[in-house]
């Protein structure tokens, strides 16, 4: 029986066990993650958009196909509820500046990575360019200010990833998956044919080790892949080229203010401050704030141990005071409910990687020069 190991339980990886189980026994599905928390870094701590065709075009049928299958999945197993799905009315956000006020346009916006280059994901929003709009009721406006609707809530959605991952592990620890964590694959072993046979996993908090057959090893960790690769395979080189870039967040409650029944998405142009904020307004009436990223900041050893910059932080709050509004009369602060920071995977060719990989480029050296199920 054809046994699967996937390295990395987040996102990527619980999905991908999710999927899996429709193809193969779930029992012949293993999931591994040196972290003695989950969902400690972007699977966490990120925004939880969702869209159809805001993507580079070499990903539109992907992007379209995951934006299909979120709905699906919300509608089989009650995700408005249990993990906060929602459509929502996305629109990005400029202040009036001399700049747009001359009619200038400095965007500069190209093809490349946008998370890279620190710019708005809203410049690769596909089809119309947007409409005049109304501003989400929680957003401080003033006269002057620009708001342009780039979808009506026909295809772009939120949801809470760290409840959505929580989902997912309930449901694939279920089915008898087997989750593995705090835990790493030590190494890897061939049969004598050369080909994937099992690897050895460690548990970080005990030392006890086990053998588990493995047909295929998926490595779905995000950005400490590298590292993983670079200990499985000492001599692969750089195959796949992946780097951090570290984001921090704020989840933000306004006191006695409501939301309202649409929820919004807002992207912001700060060109004063040089940042391209992104706010979130989740189902259950939070703000989520995001946009002071930093490719600077060292990877942590693991996810757990990444420390927020209160730098950083500090931004963010001052943001949250300019872009969010309070009720009239209303002295209290706004209430923070979290504060993290996550490491995101980034790459030069601003798309991610879905490959097999072949035994030389693991610095391999087989009789047969195939590929060995990595």
């Amino acid at each position: 029986m054809a046994t699967t190991v996937i390295v990395g339980s987040g996102i990527i990886g619980l999905s991908t066990a999710y999927y899996l189980c429709r193809q193969q026994p779930a029992s012949s599905i293993h999931l591994v993650d040196p972290s003695p928390r989950l969902f400690a870094s972007a699977s966490g701590y990120a925004g939880g958009f969702v869209a159809r065709d805001w993507f580079d075009p070499r990903l539109a049928a992907l992007g379209a196909l995951s934006y299909e299958e979120h709905g699906k999945l919300a509608s089989e197993h009650e995700g408005a509820e249990r993990w906060g799905y929602t459509r929502c009315v996305t629109v990005g956000y400029e202040p009036r500046s001399k700049t747009r006020a001359s009619g200038r346009d400095d965007d500069g916006e190209g093809q490349g990575d946008w998370l890279r280059e620190g710019m708005s994901r809203s410049g690769v929003a596909g089809g119309s360019k947007g409409w005049r709009g109304q501003a989400p009721p929680w957003l401080r406006m003033r006269e002057g200010d620009a708001v342009t609707v780039m979808d009506g809530g026909d295809g772009t959605a939120l949801v809470d990833p760290l409840k959505l991952c929580g989902f997912l592990l309930e449901h694939v620890k279920a089915a008898g998956v087997h989750v593995h964590h705090p835990a790493t694959v030590l190494s890897i072993h061939r049969d004598v044919r050369d080909e994937l046979a099992s690897v050895t996993i460690r548990y970080t908090d005990s030392s006890a080790e086990t053998e588990t057959p493995a047909t295929r090893l998926l490595l779905c960790a995000g950005a400490w892949t590298p590292q993983i690769m670079s200990s499985l395979f000492p001599l692969a080189g750089s195959p796949v080229r992946i780097d951090p870039l570290a984001g921090h967040s704020l989840v933000v409650r306004t006191p006695g203010f409501k939301l309202g029944d649409e929820s919004h998405s807002v992207f912001c142009t700060l060109r004063d401050a040089g940042l391209a904020p992104e706010l979130f307004a989740r189902a259950n009436g939070v703000i989520y704030l995001s946009g002071v990223n930093s490719s600077n900041t060292p990877l942590s050893a693991l996810a757990t141990d990444a420390q927020p910059d209160e730098v950083s932080l500090a931004k963010l709050k001052d943001i949250a005071r300019r872009l969010i509004a309070l009720p009239p009369g209303e002295k209290q602060e706004l209430e923070v409910v979290r504060a993290g920071l996550c490491f995101r995977p980034v790459t030069e060719r601003g798309v991610p990687y879905v490959t097999r990989l072949k035994d030389e480029q693991l610095g391999i050296k087989t009789r047969g020069g195939g590929e060995g199920g990595v």
